[in-house]
């Protein structure tokens, strides 16, 4: 997930709490607004977490490695039901 794309997400969640809050309280709305964000941001700043790029990378090796994995586990029934075991 790239900076804007997170903070763009933050934004939105952030306004949709403050939405949600019931109108009795709307005066409130704006600064509840910016305090959302903030824990949000703050929160999620903690959080180890991969960008989409960084996944779809170590998905591709993943893939690879199963692949060849299974070409390996292939070869050794092959090589063993050679040995006649």
């Amino acid at each position: 997930m790239t900076g804007e794309t997170t903070g763009k997400g933050i934004e939105d969640l952030a306004r949709r709490l403050a939405e949600s809050i019931p109108a009795a309280a709307a005066g409130l709305r704006q600064d509840l607004e910016r305090n959302f964000r903030a824990i949000l941001q703050a929160t999620l700043g903690k959080l180890d977490l991969n960008t989409r790029s960084e996944f779809e990378v170590h998905t591709r090796l993943l893939e690879r490695t199963r692949l060849r994995l299974e070409q390996l586990e292939a070869r050794v029934r092959e090589l063993e039901a050679r040995l006649g075991r």
